[in-house]
């Protein structure tokens, strides 16, 4: 079993920036990528930011130039930059990551983009 561990999240003002972690744990033999998602309420999830541990990365239209997403492969560990933080930003924020070709999701952590 794996486990997806995410922190970093909480309340920003406008134009601020955040960076969000999440750590996988547990029975892992490859990790083909990690990425997160986000829901808003009364919207679907939506795909954020997604890395592999080759460097390939791709990202959801309204975060480009915005958002960047690494990896600490050693760590097992996603890092989500986000700056120029808008109030649209505002949502539940979920690591995914594709482990020994299962999926998994973290538990959420939640991002308030307010004045």
């Amino acid at each position: 079993q794996v486990q997806l561990v995410e922190s970093g999240g909480g309340l920003v003002q406008p134009g601020g920036s955040l960076r969000l972690s999440c750590a996988a744990s547990g029975r892992i033999f490859t990790i083909y990528n990690m990425g997160w998602y986000r829901q808003a309420p009364g919207k679907q999830r939506e795909l954020v930011a997604r890395g592999t541990p080759g460097g390939y990365t791709n990202y959801g239209d309204s975060v480009k130039d915005r958002f960047t997403i690494s990896m600490d492969n050693a760590k097992n560990t996603a890092y989500l930059q986000m700056n120029s933080l808008k109030p649209e930003d505002t949502a539940v924020y979920y690591c995914n990551a594709l482990v020994d070709l299962a999926a998994y999701w973290g538990q959420g952590t939640q991002v308030t983009v307010s004045s």
